[in-house]
């Protein structure tokens, strides 16, 4: 999925939820909730919506079916994923690249290897603070590794699991 297609989704899922126009909802109708919006919110609406017909079926088709997921959700599961977005929203830009980048990175991973990312970030979440400190400092330290520097700590461990 593109940038700019997460980027939808995910701004449809932040948007006021609008009811089909057949369906009472409270407040009335979608139509009748459209119009009650301002003229800044219709706007937003209408570039969304143009923004959804612009793409091809099948990624219409697929945000349909990631849509209608979402709203099948627990009510405070979608609270939370409007949370996460909207403080997604307020990073700076170059945190929000670095955190989709990291996620196209997850997605194009085998599944095998995306469970054992999994698998190990349940650990990290399950350890004590002491131990999430000390396993940050850790990724730190290897982060300002050069290359030559973790291949020699990565030799030293294969080593010590041979002996």
């Amino acid at each position: 999925m593109t940038r700019a297609i997460l980027a939808l989704l995910l701004s449809l899922l932040a948007a006021p939820a609008l009811p089909r126009a057949e369906e009472p909802a409270a407040g009335g109708t979608a139509r009748e909730r459209f119009e009650s919006l301002s003229p800044e919110e219709k706007e937003a609406l209408r570039e969304r919506w143009r923004a959804f017909r612009s793409l091809p079926a099948e990624q219409q088709a697929e945000l349909r079916e990631k849509l209608a997921r979402y709203r099948a959700l627990p009510p405070e599961r979608r609270e939370a994923i409007v949370r996460n977005y909207r403080a997604f929203e307020r990073l700076p830009a170059n945190e929000r690249r670095e955190i989709l980048e990291r996620f196209r990175r997850f997605n194009e991973m085998s599944p095998a290897r995306r469970a054992q990312v999994r698998a190990a970030m349940g650990k990290i979440l399950e350890a004590s603070p002491r131990e999430r400190a000390q396993f940050l400092q850790n990724l730190r330290r290897w982060r300002d590794m050069s290359p030559e520097e973790r291949d020699r700590v990565r030799e030293r461990f294969r080593d010590r699991r041979r002996r």
